[in-house]
């Protein structure tokens, strides 16, 4: 069941990839400075859009590696362009293209903690539906609407990417 949870979470984070290409072709076409993009937020509380790519990452290869029992690789946080952000996504999509099935067999059932839980644990099924997925869909979502706030070109169809359509 994790397997094609992941499968489906990996899609979409591919899919802000093709945001990314996006942005870069809009900043080109519009005379726009592409570092801009990276500090956009929608109010002034919220992270700026390169905390919400890197988040993004950060949940998806934690949760996946949390919920397999597995090392995650450390990303410091330190880029500064479209391109570094781009190279991060392809990063973590190469890695989660490491799971199988098998990984995640004892997934539900493992102990989860974080640090700024401050001692606390949850089930591994709790926290994937508690914390991994929401958390995820939050920050990529959030990335989504701070290009689209900015007027990059993207839409639905953007946001889903390919669907998996056939002919009855």
């Amino acid at each position: 069941m994790y397997h094609e949870f992941f499968a489906q979470m990996r899609k979409q984070l591919a899919q802000l990839g093709t945001w990314l290409d996006a942005a870069a072709a809009h900043a080109r076409a519009n005379d726009i400075d592409p570092a801009e993009l990276l500090q956009l937020r929608l109010a002034p509380d919220q992270f700026p859009f390169v905390r919400q790519v890197q988040i993004s990452c950060d949940t998806l290869k934690l949760a996946a590696s949390r919920l397999a029992g597995k090392e995650a690789p450390s990303h410091p946080d330190t880029e500064t362009s479209l391109d570094e952000l781009h190279a991060r996504v392809r990063t973590v999509l190469a890695y989660l293209d490491q799971f199988t099935p098998h990984d995640f067999a004892d997934a539900a059932h493992r102990v989860i903690s974080q640090p700024r839980w401050e001692g606390k644990v949850m089930s591994g099924a709790d926290y994937f539906r508690e914390h991994a997925l929401p958390n995820f869909y939050f920050h990529l979502t959030h990335s989504y609407a701070l290009l689209r706030h900015r007027g990059v070109p993207l839409g639905k169809r953007d946001y889903l990417g390919p669907l998996s359509l056939h002919l009855p």
